[in-house]
């Protein structure tokens, strides 16, 4: 007797040949099959008492975060953003906060020998314990300080012309990631300019730069989304996100187009995943979604997780195949809902950080700690 059976995967549709079930029996097959369809994944769970802010302070639109190897979290806000009853109040720009949530220390701002952001953005911990800041102002640049706050470094000077050809200077930089084996500095450059240019982390020095499907950068009217299969041929602005993977692939956040494209670390296009294309303005927020990407902590960096603006979710993907395993969010402002989710970081213990930028509601200008509570079964 031969049987085909026909089992629908999520990346495949595998057909199985069986001559003679003998003991196997149909059964057995379906129970093979729903083990293949399950598959584990991550959970978490909201800390609403994290972080503990001193009272004094009131914080501003909470735009990054960062967290070193001591599982330090840095969190970079932006003060400019208070009301005028609120502005006496205000919190430093750069407060670095204790694995339980205590309050370490604070610094930022304008200085001697710098151009502070105008709007800070973006901010990472590399490691020799440098911390870099970015801000999507329209005079902004990449700056990178001690973890005591003094000044090493800018990369881009205010006032120059704004291009996608331009290797010195940056237009409204919105987030940095420095790769250890290279000692490279990644920049989303971003808001102004739609491509990922590359430095040298100790000289600043231009290395290279790639836009879209590691074509040349361009300049010009504004990229959307053309409905197309493979997407626009050019980021989308804000390109919004990007992190490296321990075995060297560059992930960056195309915001705008609403996807999270691959590459190699010399800018060879690899692969992409679109998130939530089918967010429409106004009826889902203002259309973009994938705001910020980041790893699993776990050698192999198992899971990428990618924060999706406008839907008000954290997405959990297969790093390596980008395959959607599951979500969670919702818009509010309760512990656990966003409001204009932004930037994800995350911990050695792959405890979550998400960073919300909502200005009208205070509740909502905060950083949320998401405990990481194992793997759970997930068909």
């Amino acid at each position: 007797m031969k049987r085909v059976i026909e089992a629908v995967f999520p990346l495949a549709v595998i057909t199985v040949v069986i001559v003679g079930l003998g003991q196997i029996g149909l059964e057995n097959i379906a129970v093979a099959q729903a083990q293949r369809a399950t598959r584990d994944v991550p959970k978490f769970q909201v800390d609403p008492t994290w972080p503990k802010v001193p009272s004094e302070w009131t914080l501003g639109i909470v735009s990054s975060a960062a967290v070193d190897e001591k599982d330090h979290v840095w969190v970079l806000q932006r003060p400019l953003t208070l009301s005028p009853e609120e502005k006496p109040k205000a919190a430093p720009a750069v407060l670095e906060f204790d694995p339980a949530g205590n309050f370490v220390q604070g610094w930022g701002g304008p200085g001697t020998g710098y151009n502070w952001p105008e709007s800070e953005h973006g901010i990472f911990v590399d490691h020799k314990g440098y911390v870099w800041i970015g801000g999507q102002g329209e005079e902004d640049q990449i700056l990178k300080f001690t973890k005591g706050g003094k000044f090493v470094m800018q990369i881009g000077r205010p006032g120059q012309k704004k291009s996608n050809q331009d290797t010195k200077n940056l237009w409204k930089p919105a987030d940095v990631f420095v790769y250890p084996k290279t000692n490279e500095l990644f920049v989303a450059d971003g808001y102004g300019n739609r491509r990922i240019i590359v430095f040298d982390a100790d000289t600043g020095a231009f290395k290279r730069m790639w836009g879209a499907f590691g074509k040349v950068p361009t300049d010009g009217p504004p990229v959307v989304d053309d409905g197309g299969p493979d997407g626009p041929t050019q980021f989308v602005s804000p390109v919004h996100g990007v992190k490296v993977s321990n075995d060297g692939l560059v992930y960056v956040g195309d915001r705008g187009g609403r996807r999270v494209q691959v590459f190699t670390l010399d800018g060879k296009y690899v692969n992409q995943v679109f998130i939530g294309r089918e967010c429409k303005a106004p009826e889902c927020g203002n259309g973009t979604t994938a705001a910020g990407v980041n790893f699993s902590p776990d050698s192999e960096q198992r899971f990428l997780y990618v924060g999706n603006r406008s839907q008000a979710r954290v997405m959990v993907l297969d790093r390596k195949t980008l395959q959607l395993l599951d979500w969670f969010g919702e818009w509010g402002s309760e512990p656990g809902q966003f409001g204009t989710l932004h930037h994800v970081a995350i911990d050695s213990k792959g405890n979550l950080y998400v960073c919300e930028v909502t200005p009208l509601k205070p509740v909502n200008r905060r950083i949320q700690k998401f405990v990481f509570k194992g793997l759970s079964s997930s068909n």
